[in-house]
């Protein structure tokens, strides 16, 4: 089988270099840091904060995954292979 080539568009690009630059665990910090918050309002009577806040546990840990992919699997692996 032919593999087919992917060429990122110059947004894309951008995006992963800047994100690459972050730590991995970044994330996974950030994501722990809203669920605490999230309790402490809970604590503190704040409900609709708290369940504003603790959803943000869920898109950080998505972000941490792309964070990852891209390191991983990103236009700048190709990149480092042709040179």
């Amino acid at each position: 089988m032919e593999k087919t080539q992917h060429i990122e568009g110059p947004v894309a690009k951008t995006i992963e270099e800047q994100t690459s630059k972050l730590p991995s665990d970044l994330f996974l910090w950030a994501a722990l840091g809203s669920m605490g918050a999230a309790l402490t309002l809970k604590i503190m009577g704040r409900k609709n904060d708290a369940l504003f806040v603790g959803q943000w546990a869920a898109p950080f840990l998505l972000f941490g995954l792309y964070n990852k992919i891209v390191k991983l699997e990103g236009h700048d692996k190709e990149d480092k292979m042709e040179k």
